[in-house]
């Protein structure tokens, strides 16, 4: 563990979920189909959700450094069902799979759009903060479910094939 209590390895930092919209709300664990996450409900279904935008992920210490910038994004309220800790954020790309946890494996299919709604989030409502083509490196990622199970917080993620 860390000073902050962080594992020393790239893991699950929060589980998040809600009926629809955001924020999500982090729970204990939950179980990941490759319809999503068991229990969660995107508002939107032609920007969100289906196979290939069945988990949304962000990266914890991204979250941190926009906090350091002012703006009040916590781990969730971006609409991420996975918030991450302890990878190289800026190296992931679609193709990349990861293992998280035991069981699951998904594949990163692409980078989401900002969306409007979470203007609130960001000092002077500049969401577009977070835009893969204004700032890369910064995006959530969309990806697919390529083996299901359950995760849990503190769950390690290893990055299980990197494409090319």
């Amino acid at each position: 563990m860390t000073e902050t209590g962080r594992p020393l390895y790239p893991h699950v930092h929060q589980i998040n979920l809600s009926d629809g919209g955001v924020p999500k709300r982090p729970v204990l664990e939950a179980v990941i189909a490759t319809t999503g996450v068991a229990g969660d409900r995107q508002r939107n279904l032609k920007f969100h959700g289906g196979p290939d935008r069945a988990l949304c992920l962000f990266s914890q210490e991204l979250i941190e450094r926009l906090q350091d910038e002012g703006h009040s994004i916590e781990a969730g309220s971006s609409g991420e069902n996975l918030t991450l800790a302890g990878l190289e954020w800026e190296k992931l790309k679609p193709g990349d799979q990861l293992q998280i946890g035991p069981d699951v494996q998904i594949e990163i299919m692409n980078y989401t759009v900002p969306c409007d709604q979470n203007a609130r989030w960001f000092r002077d409502g500049d969401y577009k903060r977070v835009s893969q083509k204004k700032n890369p490196g910064w995006s959530r990622l969309y990806a697919k479910v390529l083996r299901e199970g359950v995760v849990r917080p503190g769950d390690e993620v290893t990055i299980a094939e990197q494409s090319k």
